[in-house]
């Protein structure tokens, strides 16, 4: 009904919605149509980078995106789906059937799908498969995969159990914890007596809402040792990662998060008091922060960090330490909300001695739940001067992650890809892609044929088989968040993980 009437709204405005191509310049020679180019690049600006009408279809901006937009500007909805401009509205609702009607004229009727330049083999390619004791008791709601490099173990976390895994070089399990929710990224360290200890960082919820019960939490590890836990920090809104390090120099282990949160959330600095303490300081405080990675980027000995925003205003950015208990903060690449930001990594791919950017977009689980041509795995080149220039993309619908190692040993950078929302009725194996570096920037991928075992949201890598080279570890989270219509998963809803073996060396 709400978009009908929204309909009749552009009739009444004398616009024949649909009756232009999208992107078609005789459109735009409509007022009306430039006029709401005009509000749109106004008013949508203000929150992120725009966002061009043909990056989605026509029933998605209609149905989905603009009524979930309109509120965002103070726009109010009443009976029968039409909405007036409140007391704290930024537009007028004429103003909005404008910006309305510049989406709707312009965009297509549905998105074309994307075709990679180099098709995929379906392979093995250098792995083989290693998988845990199956048990059908349980439906695996995996949120944590991570490689312990000290103790050599092997850790998962579960959503609907909200517990805590370890796993042997058997892939049996060794210890299992309850934690008060699950655990999405850990840190591994040795205190100050040598033993082993882990700092893991639990979501709060897993739903999409303004919920603070996130914790940082330090648990012993040692085999040696009870499995003793002590809190770090709670009150946090959704964090997805916990970095330890010192910011200030002041000898005391510090901790970055980021809160990923939902309409709130942030990047902040965890200040370790002399009492030991913690105190919580805002660093940028944004929803969507999901991922950061520290170095010393400007070279003058102090901690700074690269971050990944998604959710909205979506981007990568440098927090350059002030040595001042504050931070310079630069832009280093920025996109639009629709591409769903997901991860990151420093690489210097062409060998140049600068970090380049491995980036993946694929989050498809908001208001625009289409397949989408841009979702997938780049590569940006450092042109120095921390300049980026985009140099290699390849299609993935619902990209979650991408890693880089020298899977091969050929001495340059491989890549191993997952996918939470692919194409699973078209292309389920898209799921997991491996790219081998051929040639500078030039790869060949393979769709890894793991498809039925499992839908991977985390994956991690890290030499688990002690042989020298870089296995693969993948979570399976196999219920849930499905878009495709009457979808029934034709995957392992038991299988918690699975392991790629490295066949390099055997």
């Amino acid at each position: 009904m709400r978009v009908y009437i929204w309909l009749l709204a552009f009739v009444s405005l004398g616009i024949a919605v649909g009756s232009c191509h999208s992107g078609s310049d005789e459109a735009l020679t409509d007022p009306l149509i430039k006029e709401g180019q005009r509000l749109a690049r106004q008013h949508c600006s203000t929150c992120h980078l725009a966002v061009s009408p043909d990056a989605l279809d026509k029933e998605t901006w209609v149905k989905h995106v603009l009524p979930a937009m309109a509120p965002m500007l103070g726009l109010e909805a009443y009976e029968g789906g039409l909405y007036y401009a409140g007391p704290k509205a930024a537009i007028t609702y004429s103003d909005w059937q404008k910006i309305v009607a510049y989406f709707s004229t312009l965009a297509p009727p549905r998105l074309k799908p994307a075709r990679p330049v180099v098709s995929a083999e379906n392979d093995w390619a250098i792995f083989s498969l290693e998988k845990p004791p199956l048990d059908t008791t349980q439906t695996a709601e995996t949120t944590l995969v991570k490689w312990d490099t000290i103790g050599h173990q092997l850790y998962s976390g579960d959503g609907l159990r909200r517990d805590l895994t370890r796993w042997d070089r058997n892939l049996h399990q060794t210890m299992r914890k309850q934690l008060n929710s699950p655990a999405v990224n850990a840190t591994f360290f040795r205190d100050d007596k040598g033993n082993e200890r882990g700092a893991f960082t639990c979501l709060g919820t897993l739903v999409a809402a303004d919920i603070s019960k996130g914790e940082l939490i330090d648990l012993a590890l040692s085999e040696k040792q009870p499995t003793d836990s002590s809190l770090i920090y709670s009150s946090l809104p959704r964090p997805l990662q916990s970095i330890a390090t010192d910011i200030n120099k002041d000898g005391l282990t510090d901790w970055l998060v980021c809160g990923f949160g939902h309409m709130a959330g942030g990047l902040y600095w965890l200040k370790q008091e002399t009492n030991h303490r913690f105190t919580k300081l805002p660093i940028r405080e944004v929803a969507g922060a999901i991922q950061a990675t520290a170095g010393d980027f400007n070279a003058d000995g102090w901690p700074d960090f690269m971050v990944l925003f998604a959710h909205a205003d979506e981007g990568i950015w440098l927090f350059l330490n002030d040595k001042k208990g504050g931070f310079t903060e630069r832009n280093l690449l920025r996109f639009p909300p629709v591409y769903g930001s997901t991860s990151f990594q420093l690489v210097d791919f062409n060998k140049d001695g600068k970090l380049d950017i491995l980036y993946t977009c694929g989050d498809n689980s908001d208001y625009s739940q289409v397949l989408k041509p841009y979702h997938g795995v780049y590569v940006y080149i450092n042109q120095g001067n921390l300049q980026f220039k985009k140099t290699y993309f390849y299609p993935i619908n619902g990209c979650v992650k991408a890693m880089a190692a020298d899977f091969d040993l050929d001495g340059d950078m491989d890549i191993i890809s997952i996918s939470f929302f692919a194409d699973f009725q078209h292309n389920a194996a898209e799921g997991c892609l491996y790219f081998e570096h051929k040639e500078l920037m030039q790869f060949q991928p393979y769709t890894l044929p793991v498809s039925d075992y499992g839908r991977w949201i985390c994956m991690d890598v890290g030499d688990w088989d002690q042989d020298g080279d870089q296995d693969i570890i993948l979570g399976n989270f196999s219920k849930g968040f499905i878009n495709q219509t009457d979808l029934k998963p034709r995957w392992d809803t038991h299988l918690p993980l699975l392991v790629l073996k490295n066949r390099t060396r055997h």
